[in-house]
């Protein structure tokens, strides 16, 4: 059962901040130093200020200083609520692999004491200890968790655009990569009431924001051991969520190449001499036939390509009756037929010794956003090999949370990210 309800967003109050494109960011653990430092210079309203970035301030009295900047952009009119509770249509029209596509999904709060949400990832206690300081001090959720749903009929999305009709977008953005991001404000009645209906009976997946669904859970038991009162929906009982039809078109999942780098001993034809004991080793003449191999196997076969001193192969498993073998352990044969599961228990713990405590380390491995960057870092000399696969299919990632399992590390890259400052929740709190 899930229980969402509509809430007076946080919003930008465009007349202040001019342009929104200059201000809306990409998630917190999306933001590096590099990233940070761009998004400061592009406006002194960058919602960088109040997120922070992925790696947690040494000094805690910076998580004060966010809240006060809020609490200052809120009463100087930088940031404005809406009068009335509703939902938002949150359409993005964006560009994946030369081909554009749209998602579109609905944001609301989601009941933490009424509902759940299946996870596939494992969490780290540190993002987790960041956000909750973050959350402490401002008493505000800031940005939205990406929460996936089925719903062949499209129930909920034809309600919100027959809702919205022709009428021009609330808020408009584009994002770092010229993706085009609009939000709608939906405050009808009876749309609203609707909406909720809809989605009673629905089960919830978490696509994107783990460590802080988990954050926001702790952070309601504390406040609720406290004796504190939530006044309504806005509150710490309830979380932003954008949630998605993986029904519809759009739900893209891009996968993540991994970088083999300072592996004492690596002989790259050694290598590719015992793999072919279980892989079809054969010779790919550039990035872009990588690419295509692997698209031609995707769905059909297990497939990867590997990169090294200037040459590439693709790596297909001879026979799906090995993955039990190759993949060993008690996980169900589901989870071990992922792709992301073989690379990281054949290819590279059987064959290169990098097991499960290495790859949390990232002491021979580390992850690179496309297959260009990660053939850089090799071509750069900052790599040995580079690994290319396949991106995870959506229905893997529901069928895996449906078995209760969690994911190898870095399964999943869902795109684009949802934009951090287009709308956000101010908690209401009776604290006696």
């Amino acid at each position: 059962m899930a229980v969402v309800h509509p809430f007076r967003a946080v919003r930008y109050n465009l007349a202040k901040v001019g342009d929104l494109s200059r201000v809306v960011t990409q998630p917190y653990d999306r933001i590096g130093p590099k990233e940070m430092e761009g998004y400061l210079a592009r406006s002194p309203y960058s919602y960088a200020r109040l997120i922070g970035g992925k790696t947690p301030p040494g000094d805690d009295g910076d998580y004060l200083r966010r809240a006060e900047l809020l609490r200052s952009w809120l009463e100087q009119g930088v940031l404005l609520r809406e009068d009335k509770p509703g939902f938002c249509l949150y359409r993005v029209t964006f560009t994946h692999e030369g081909r554009t596509s749209i998602r579109q999904g609905v944001i609301g709060l989601l009941d933490l004491q009424k509902s759940g949400a299946k996870a596939h990832e494992r969490t780290l206690r540190g993002p987790k200890e960041d956000r909750l300081k973050l959350f402490r001090a401002t008493e505000a959720h800031l940005e939205q968790i990406f929460l996936l749903y089925r719903d062949p009929q499209r129930r909920v999305t034809r309600l919100l655009e027959s809702a919205v009709g022709s009428r021009k977008p609330d808020l408009e953005a584009h994002d770092d990569f010229a993706n085009l991001h609009q939000v709608w404000l939906v405050s009808d009645s009876q749309a609203v009431r609707q909406v909720q209906e809809a989605f009673e009976a629905q089960e919830l997946y978490i696509a994107d924001g783990h460590h802080r669904f988990e954050t926001a859970k702790a952070f309601m038991q504390e406040w609720l051991n406290k004796g504190w009162e939530a006044l309504g929906p806005e509150s710490f009982t309830s979380l932003p969520v954008t949630l998605v039809n993986v029904a519809e078109p759009g739900c893209v999942i891009r996968p993540t190449p991994r970088v083999l780098h300072s592996l004492p001993g690596f002989d790259l034809q050694s290598f590719l001499g015992r793999v072919s004991q279980h892989f079809g080793v054969e010779s790919v003449g550039s990035l872009e036939e990588a690419k295509a191999r692997l698209a031609e196997g995707w769905k059909k076969e297990h497939v990867f390509a590997l990169y090294s001193r200037g040459k590439f192969w693709a790596l297909v498993l001879k026979s799906e009756g090995d993955v039990g073998r190759l993949v060993p352990g008690a996980q169900p044969l589901a989870w071990k037929k992922l792709d992301v599961a073989i690379l990281h228990k054949a290819l590279l713990e059987r064959y290169l010794g990098i097991d499960e405590e290495a790859l949390a380390k990232q002491t021979y491995l580390e992850y690179a956003h496309t297959a260009e960057e990660a053939v850089e870092l090799v071509d750069k000399g900052q790599g040995q090999a580079a690994f290319l696969l396949n991106p995870t299919q959506v229905e893997e990632v529901l069928a895996i949370a449906d078995l209760g399992e969690t994911m190898p590390q870095k399964s999943t890259d869902f795109y684009p990210k949802l934009l951090s400052g287009l709308v956000a929740m101010k908690m209401e709190i009776n604290k006696g």
